[in-house]
């Protein structure tokens, strides 16, 4: 009789067919924890909607598609005809069109835009990361644009339409745009005041014609880009579309496109302009200012997409161990990957938490928020984003040797990992923003201190490192050099803040013992045992 010797056994099935919004608790309670609740029918709705489609095997399928095939930089047509296009697979078309019709980029125009449009964010970039970067800038270039009415007018109704409008026409044409972004310079990098780019004043009012170049500039493909350059009263922010009005290319000349670690999908080029003509958004000699909202609401999907990279790795790991049998049972009943898989929980759920909290704050717009906004933000960025890589690494070790096979689909978000810390500033400059925010602006501080005040009094643990903020803020000396550590025990203690307040008590207990009471090691799975975790971990778990 033949003996088989190919017989699969304790394989684990694919995540696949569920809804990622509906299995993810700790989404769904911030959702409805924030949300009007004359909204929360539809909200929900149209979420499982959204979700159940990325937890599909259509959407996964784009996702891994998008990746091996990545954007291809065609500069001149068959005819040597500059064009400077780029070219993208269909299924990123997909996934990007499905963004825009999720209303991805619609977050201004609706009640609860925000919290709603951050929930979506977290789940569809769970399928692929790499369309986050043009729904992030295409949502954030209208704050930007409100500074100058009349742009606003003409520029956001297009972008916050729910219409994917793909090919370069003029603005005017289309039914929906998206935009870019292009601050960075070979020589100033974040430092964006030493940007050499020089605007000239045309002789129609608020235009300029642009000659310099940009060493990083996002989604290449967009039908719009808000730039810095000198004018002659200074560092200035200005619009340029790819296509003018008459219908002629806007000169935008596409160097190259950037080999990255990640975020392959997804094209970022460096670009020159040579006599490109841009219009004036904001006064002159103010465009840090004009375009700093832009960069707050972009920070803050850099956390959003930080927490999704972890809420997905953690549902991989989790769910992998739910099946997979090793030395007599499952993996997530034995006692150390429990600690593991809790630990990880619980970072997750921090970051879903804070970064839903923040998004919460944008829709109510109130001054109150605005300046709690100023130092939350930066903070959520540095702590959040550098906690992803970290996280993702230890997930993918709970698979084995399959975490580091890329048909698992962790490889994929290791190398996306890094990137939502080194964009938008990486972690100095927002360890620096936060001083900066203290030092001009004391109702920032204030507004911080209020909400994190608010969970006073319900665990020793949590009280105790509230006092120890409060005493690294009043000593000031060598704070520049202390900004990090104080960055992130700014992050910690309103993640504690946050967590004792909404989250079920063996979240907050082990979150409060470990980050906050130091009953912790120096890598994930060493909290203290006698904590309740298979209750954090069940929390986790992707009910397929």
């Amino acid at each position: 009789m033949a003996i088989g010797t190919h017989t699969v056994t304790n394989q684990v099935p694919p995540l696949v067919g569920y809804d990622v919004f509906g299995a993810d608790r700790v989404l769904t309670e911030a959702v409805e924890r924030h949300l009007d609740p004359g909204l929360l029918d539809e909200a929900r709705d149209e979420l499982s909607r959204l979700g159940r489609t990325a937890g599909s095997v259509q959407a996964q399928e784009w996702g891994v598609l998008a990746n091996e095939n990545p954007p291809r930089l065609r500069t001149h047509d068959r005819y040597g005809h500059r064009i400077d296009e780029v070219d993208f697979h269909p299924s990123w078309h997909r996934l990007l069109g499905k963004g825009v019709s999720a209303g991805l980029t619609a977050a201004w125009s609706r009640p609860g835009g925000h919290l709603r449009r951050a929930a979506g964010f977290l789940i569809w970039t769970q399928v692929e990361a790499g369309n986050g970067c043009p729904l992030s800038m295409t949502h954030a270039a209208v704050p930007a644009l409100r500074t100058d009415p009349e742009l606003a007018a003409e520029w956001e109704p297009l972008l916050t339409s729910t219409v994917y409008d793909q090919g370069l026409r003029r603005a005017s044409q289309k039914a929906g745009v998206l935009f870019g972004m292009g601050m960075t310079e070979k020589q100033g990098g974040s430092d964006v005041r030493a940007n050499t780019t020089v605007a000239r004043p045309l002789a129609e009012d608020g235009t300029y014609e642009l000659t310099g170049h940009k060493w990083f500039c996002s989604a290449p493909m967009s039908d719009g880009f808000l730039v810095l350059a000198q004018a002659p009263g200074g560092l200035t922010c200005f619009l340029v579309p790819r296509v003018l009005e008459d219908g002629t290319r806007n000169v935008f000349l596409i160097q190259r496109l950037k080999d990255k670690l990640g975020n392959r999908s997804n094209a970022s080029s460096e670009i020159e302009f040579d006599g490109t003509w841009a219009r004036r958004v904001g006064d002159e000699g103010r465009g840090v200012r004009t375009i700093i909202e832009m960069v707050a609401v972009t920070r803050l999907d850099c956390a959003l997409g930080a927490a999704s990279l972890m809420r997905q790795a953690v549902a991989q790991a989790v769910h992998h161990c739910t099946y997979r049998e090793a030395f007599g049972g499952r993996l997530i009943d034995k006692p150390l990957m429990r600690n593991v898989l809790a630990d990880l929980a619980l970072e997750s759920e921090a970051a879903t938490t804070l970064s839903l909290r923040l998004a919460a704050a944008y829709d109510d717009g109130s001054e109150q928020e605005r300046a709690f906004l100023r130092i939350a933000v930066p903070a959520a960025k540095y702590w959040v984003t550098k906690r992803c890589t970290p996280l993702v690494v230890e997930a993918s070790e709970c698979l084995g040797g399959n975490g580091y096979v890329e048909e698992s689909g962790m490889p994929r978000l290791l190398r996306e990992s890094p990137l939502n810390s080194i964009w938008e500033g990486a972690g100095n400059v927002q360890a620096l923003d936060i001083l900066r925010a203290m030092q001009r602006e004391p109702h920032a501080l204030n507004a911080y201190l209020e909400e994190i005040g608010r969970a006073r009094g319900a665990d020793h643990r949590l009280d105790g490192a509230i006092k120890n903020l409060l005493a690294e803020l009043a000593d000031l000396d060598g704070i520049e050099g202390r900004a990090r550590r104080l960055a992130e025990r700014i992050a910690l203690v309103l993640q504690g803040a946050l967590l004792v307040q909404y989250a079920p008590p063996e979240v907050a207990d082990a979150f409060c013992a470990s980050r906050l009471g130091g009953d912790w090691g120096a890598a994930f799975g060493t909290l203290p045992h006698s904590l309740d975790l298979a209750s954090v971990v069940e929390r986790a778990r992707p009910v397929a």
